[in-house]
């Protein structure tokens, strides 16, 4: 993009881009034991739920060889 000569109006917004502020945000408050102890039985929570349901489901997806055999229908042994 190009500069012109001549002074722009609101040419502050243009150099927006390259202000940078020396203003701090606030520290955020340190959090409580209870918040802590909150978050951390939330995540044990939810690593048990999927952890659980990964056990319960695991026998559903082995393949049972255990089961009976083919059965063949009696009109099919004598031909």
């Amino acid at each position: 993009m190009f500069r012109r000569g001549e002074p722009v109006p609101f040419a502050f917004i243009a150099e927006a881009d390259r202000f940078r502020s020396n203003v701090t945000p606030p520290p955020r408050p340190r959090r409580s034991f209870g918040e802590v102890a909150g978050n951390a039985l939330v995540g044990l929570t939810i690593v048990a739920g999927l952890v659980g349901s990964v056990l319960v489901g695991l026998p559903a997806l082995q393949e049972d060889h255990s089961g009976p055999a083919k059965e063949h229908p009696a009109a099919a042994e004598h031909r």
